[in-house]
């Protein structure tokens, strides 16, 4: 095929999927290319969602407005001198900057203005709502998509930044399902649907919290105790572990923290009145749908954006939603209604739903350049002196891993708990692809062993990657290599040209990190 044929386009690198780390990447690379050449690059942003509802997948589309962000412990932060997060990637510090975020709020509809004024200004074009009918390759390289609609499209560099790496594995990459890494491959992350508020101010929710947290406390009130007893599915025990969540070590209601622009939600008091009036036990697995402790953000206008609806998924069920368009079931727009009624019975005027779910994880590439481990980050990830920056989160997952802890026990491994949050430096080789050299994978699927999806999977950090492997895309086109060839140090010294490296700050826990790789290493499949 050549690009005189009708319906051939050419260009010189394709993003599939518009996750914003993926096209944050591409900005990256039009950057890049335009500083080395004066020329634009060539560049093309497709997706599956439609672009009517918003660019940058599941923090637009999905409505996930409460970013995670890197977490750095206090005693670095004073010896560094550095702020709450950290030093974050330069293009995220300017995408959050031009969404407007203080802290960790991000108006979903702010950020979609801001990726299309970045994609605009970098000149990438846009196509959405597509669906792949296959690739083209020669030999090993990917070299073309061809659609359903017909068209087909040439590029020189990929990059997939979808959940589920739907381009890496057409182009036959291997793929490990749900947590298969931990020989688990049906165990998987809940997906949520977040959804919105609007009517409910932060002080009436306050007082509805207080209310609740009362009388949960309260043994003789005996409404409130069946309540909970409902929500405990009669389960003693863990009605009673409801009882002690609720209440501080002081013995005082454990009511929420409000924060500049979001709430954290530190009790389950709001979990149990919702699921004794769903009448349903407070556990995902049996249950198929929680109400979990929020991670609020507050937004504009009097909205509130609620993560906390998570939904029991496996890993083959991920996989089909993220091939889906990651659009929400009938089961899961039901479960919405009575979200709508319960929230509307406690002040709310207006709940919506967002357009498309927030799928955490669905699996994990195979093959990259060097794959990345839990170990590896507890050990300070990347060496200093090739570092693209750092980043820090802890190792738990939402929702938890379905069949871990008796899949550790098989193996004589008491604990599937590491509670010291790796501090680690920042490389790209684990998103680059051995088997497809020209293809990078930037998602929660990148080349993550064992635990380390957990971090992995946060946004802030796959930008600071996908930033690298944007440059990392610019250098291989000038040059004539594959993406799979760019060093981590190539990216580095760019950054350093331009001034947009960030501080480097790793840390390597050993003690921790040779548990860990203990753990891993006699689980990984």
């Amino acid at each position: 095929m050549t690009p005189t044929q009708p319906n051939v386009r050419s260009y010189d690198l394709i993003g599939f999927g518009d996750e914003v780390p993926g096209v944050l990447a591409l900005v990256a690379a039009a950057r890049e290319f335009n500083r080395r050449t004066g020329r634009r690059l060539k560049t093309l942003l497709m997706f599956k969602g439609s672009s009517l509802e918003g660019v940058g997948g599941h923090l637009v589309r999905g409505g996930l407005a409460y970013l995670d962000r890197s977490n750095i412990p206090l005693d670095v932060r004073q010896t560094l001198g550095l702020p709450t997060f950290g030093d974050p990637a330069a293009i995220y510090k300017e995408f959050l900057q031009r969404a407007g975020v203080a802290q960790i709020a991000l108006d979903p509809r702010k950020a979609d203005a801001a990726l299309r004024r970045m994609l605009s200004e970098a000149g990438v074009d846009i196509i959405s709502r597509i669906q792949i009918q296959a690739v083209l390759k020669e030999g090993s390289k990917l070299v073309g998509i061809k659609l359903t609609s017909g068209q087909t499209y040439l590029a020189k560099q990929f990059i997939d930044s979808t959940v589920h790496a739907e381009l890496a594995q057409i182009a036959g990459v291997p793929k490990l399902k749900g947590f298969e890494t931990f020989g688990l491959p049906e165990s998987e992350l809940p997906v949520t649907l977040v959804f919105e508020t609007e009517g409910l101010s932060i002080q009436r929710l306050k007082d509805v919290e207080l209310s609740f947290l009362k009388r949960f406390i309260n043994r003789n009130d005996s409404e409130a105790q069946r309540f909970i007893n409902i929500a405990a599915g009669s389960n003693a025990a863990l009605a009673e572990q409801f009882r002690q969540g609720l209440v501080t070590p002081q013995g005082q209601p454990r009511t929420m923290y409000v924060g500049q622009d979001h709430i954290d939600v530190l009790s389950r008091a709001l979990s149990i009145a919702y699921h004794s009036f769903r009448g349903k036990k407070l556990a995902l697995a049996e249950s198929g749908a929680i109400l979990d402790q929020a991670n609020i953000a507050i937004l504009p206008g009097g909205r509130l954006s609620w993560n906390a609806l998570l939904i029991y998924t496996t890993g083959s069920q991920a996989e089909a939603l993220a091939r889906g368009a990651a659009k929400p079931t009938a089961a899961m727009l039901e479960e919405m209604k009575f979200i709508e009624k319960w929230f509307k019975s406690i002040g709310a005027t207006v709940v919506r739903s967002a357009s498309e779910l927030y799928i955490r994880h669905a699996g994990n590439v195979t093959g990259v350049v060097e794959p990345l481990s839990g170990a590896r980050m507890l050990e300070g990830g990347v060496f200093s002196n090739e570092a693209l920056g750092t980043f820090g989160y802890h190792l738990d997952v939402r929702g938890g891993i379905t069949g871990l802890g008796a899949r550790a026990a098989e193996k004589g491994i008491a604990s599937i708990s590491f509670h010291t949050p790796p501090l680690f430096n920042i490389g790209i080789r684990h998103a680059l692809v051995r088997s497809v050299p020209n293809l990078a994978v930037v998602s929660p699927a990148s080349g993550f062993d064992g635990y380390a999806c957990a971090a992995g999977r946060i946004v802030e950090f796959n930008v600071a990657v996908g930033q690298g492997v944007g440059i990392a895309a610019s250098l291989a086109i000038i040059s004539n290599r594959n993406l799979a060839e760019i060093t981590n140090r190539e990216v580095r010294q760019v950054l350093e040209q331009t001034g947009q490296l960030s501080r480097i700050y790793g840390r390597s826990y050993m003690t921790e990190a040779s548990r860990l790789q203990a753990f891993e290493t006699s689980l990984i499949a």
